[in-house]
């Protein structure tokens, strides 16, 4: 009997199928099964052990030992992947197209450069395009190896003939291996190429950057093996209107996870932004009614958000619109404001807005938006120099939110004088010029905003 010609394999999880199916048998994800060409079975086993195999060993005699970082001199960049590069590391990081991740990396290879030996593999550009883009961002580029290659067998042959220290793969949807039959980009040559390069970086001692491609809804492109592989994800968040990007890390074995850091896009490339608090702050020259600064937390860094809320009549089916916030969320919270604090928008058209396009998902800001609200309502703004943060829970009760000193410490830092917080995050010592008024529950909240 004749092998079939083609299979169907889901872009989840990498399951393969015989027929097409709307629902995936191994993940249970619909409409994921991708029909690509059946790869043979050959009898030549291409995956080996990046090691020896060691005896079993007890947990508790184990050395541990801490991870070498190597810094990019990008500050920003730092902070996210946790203090540097790690030997043997693989990051993958994905972003729109144009929003500057070769960019980035093409920066941090230069800066790298003169430290270590560096390879660029570019899969999408040739290498003319790569040496004008390094000439427009002024970068020297004496030290920097670059192959503009897509054959996975010569890639790996070049990474041992030229031993690098550091290698970014630009992208890894370019690239293609011999032993499969499938067209670059599908999910067969994704995660086969993937685990090839990975086994290259462990078993060498050469950290690794994999350029992916993502989805329209944002995520990245490819079967979800591809980021359990990896030791750390990054995305690269930002509208390509704004000159400011974000670098969000979704996973990382060497670092905090949702650490963000913050760039701003100049003709000369890419350059961190040291007080990212300045640009989710608009430039009021006076209070205005429906704005209300929270302090978030991103990872393991304070930072400052402007929250603006417009409150106006609406129809007999009014509106509810939130940009960077969760919209069910905000319905939830204008019933709890309606049911425990006596404040009715039921009638009311209400729009919510995080400035800057940063996205917020913590619960921590539910008490601002709440203040935002009512200010815009009543038409009155909040005083100069106020913040707000803390969960609000559906009996109304507001709950602590986590690391409150640091949020408090950090406002007081940038000039805030005004704070309400929970009543868990109180400072048990009085702090330099910011007097904070802690609430239980949300109508003590709102009291407090009526007597202001």
């Amino acid at each position: 009997m004749a092998a079939p010609k083609s299979q169907y394999v889901c872009s989840e999880c990498g399951a393969t199928s015989a027929k097409w199916l709307g629902r995936c048998p191994s993940c249970g994800a619909w409409n994921t099964l991708v029909e690509t060409a059946a790869e043979s079975t050959g009898g030549k086993n291409r995956y080996q052990a990046l090691a020896k195999s060691q005896p079993v060993a007890t947990l508790s005699e184990i050395e541990a030992r801490d991870f070498d970082r190597t810094p990019t001199s990008l500050e920003e960049l730092d902070r996210v992947l946790g203090g540097g590069i790690v030997t043997g590391g693989v990051v993958l990081i994905g972003g729109d197209p144009g929003i500057g991740k070769s960019t980035l990396l093409l920066q941090a290879v230069d800066a790298l450069s003169r430290q270590m030996k560096v390879l660029y593999v570019t899969g999408e550009e040739s290498g003319a395009q790569v040496a004008m883009r390094a000439r427009r961002l002024g970068l020297d580029g004496s030290q920097v190896r670059v192959l503009a290659e897509i054959g996975l067998e010569k890639i790996l042959a070049t990474l041992d003939a030229e031993q690098p220290d550091f290698c970014v793969i630009d992208s890894i949807q370019t690239l293609y291996s011999e032993q499969l039959a499938s067209a670059p980009g599908s999910v067969a040559q994704v995660r086969e190429c993937a685990a090839q390069l990975t086994r290259t970086a462990k078993a060498g001692g050469c950290a690794m950057v994999l350029v992916g491609h993502v989805t329209k809804e944002g995520a990245l492109a490819g079967p979800r093996v591809l980021e359990h592989i990896v030791d750390t994800v990054l995305y690269f968040e930002g509208d390509t209107h704004s000159s400011y990007r974000l670098v969000r890390a979704i996973k990382n074995r060497f670092g905090a996870v949702n650490e963000i850091g913050v760039f701003a896009m100049t003709e000369k490339g890419l350059k961190g932004v040291t007080n990212p608090s300045a640009i989710f702050l608009s430039t009021h020259g006076d209070p205005v009614p429906g704005s209300c600064v929270l302090v978030t937390l991103e990872g393991t860094r304070p930072m400052l958000v402007e929250l603006q809320a417009l409150v106006d009549g609406g129809g007999p089916s009014p509106r509810r619109l939130s940009v960077g916030l969760e919209r069910d969320r905000l319905a939830m919270l204008l019933a709890v404001l309606h049911r425990h604090a006596g404040v009715a928008t039921m009638d009311q058209d209400v729009f919510v807005n995080a400035v800057g396009g940063v996205r917020i998902s913590e619960p921590a800001a539910d008490l601002a938006v709440l203040l935002a609200i009512q200010s815009s309502l009543r038409g009155k703004p909040l005083p100069k120099g106020f913040i707000a943060f803390g969960e609000v829970g559906l009996a109304g009760e507001v709950r602590p939110a986590p690391r409150g000193q640091e949020r408090l410490k950090e406002a007081a830092k940038l000039g805030f004088s005004i704070a309400v917080v929970p009543q868990a995050n109180a400072p048990k010592k009085p702090i330099d010029g910011l007097k904070v008024h802690a609430v239980a529950r949300i109508e003590d909240a709102i009291e407090i905003l009526r007597g202001m």
